[in-house]
């Protein structure tokens, strides 16, 4: 999306809801392309450790694992392999989550998983893709799919944070279900991912909280 796609989606979402127009407005310009990801392993790795952590935690870990490989650029598929599972677990790594990174890993290496192709894929194919992966459920394919391929529409309707966001925005007495959410997101189209990161910021300005997401196989708490 370039800076025009940006000021297009703001336009549409104030005039089509004016609830989310006013945090739209509250926020300013969206901080969605800041977070990007650089290439696809970067993304996938970083969601795995992410996942059911809060994100001080998670930030932690994830700054010990980097400085595992002191070149200052993200690690190739082959460098993570090459350490030992044991110091991995010195990071702050849990079991399961090493044999899920090493899992990625290999898949890369062996030429299973080609984390370049997803961006010519459309968005329920990149899904599909990603969750035959260990530990890569729906929510963390579309954080792929946000934050590495930087696509315009994506709603997580399992995201955690997603759900306080809408309950509070709209003074709901419980939280939203799935469809009522879907139903709302019909109205931020084709742009639900920028209306997605209007609801992490409204909530980030009320209680000074990242993201939380969860699906059947994952789930964190985080900051873009």
């Amino acid at each position: 999306m370039t800076e025009a796609d940006y000021a297009r989606a703001r336009r549409l979402l104030k005039r089509r809801d004016p609830v989310l127009g006013a945090i739209i407005t509250q926020h300013g310009a969206c901080g969605l392309a800041a977070g990007q990801r650089d290439h696809g392993l970067h993304a996938v790795i970083e969601s795995i450790v992410w996942q059911q952590l809060s994100g001080k935690a998670a930030a932690t870990i994830f700054a010990r694992f980097l400085a595992l490989f002191p070149s200052g650029r993200f690690p190739t598929a082959d460098e993570i392999l090459f350490l030992p599972p044991e110091v991995l677990r010195q990071v702050g790594l849990s079991s399961q989550k090493v044999v899920y990174v090493r899992d990625v890993c290999q898949r890369v290496v062996g030429g299973t998983l080609h984390l370049d192709h997803l961006d010519g894929m459309m968005d329920n194919e990149v899904i599909e893709t990603l969750t035959q992966v260990k530990g890569i459920g729906r929510w963390s394919a579309e954080m792929f799919l946000m934050f590495r391929l930087h696509r315009p529409d994506v709603l997580p309707v399992g995201d955690l944070g997603i759900v306080k966001a809408i309950q509070r925005a709209y003074g709901l007495r419980k939280p939203p279900t799935t469809r009522k959410m879907l139903t709302l997101g019909e109205r931020w189209q084709p742009y639900r991912s920028v209306a997605s990161w209007y609801l992490w910021a409204s909530l980030e300005k009320k209680a000074e909280m990242g993201r939380a997401g969860k699906d059947g196989k994952d789930r964190k708490d985080r900051k873009r």
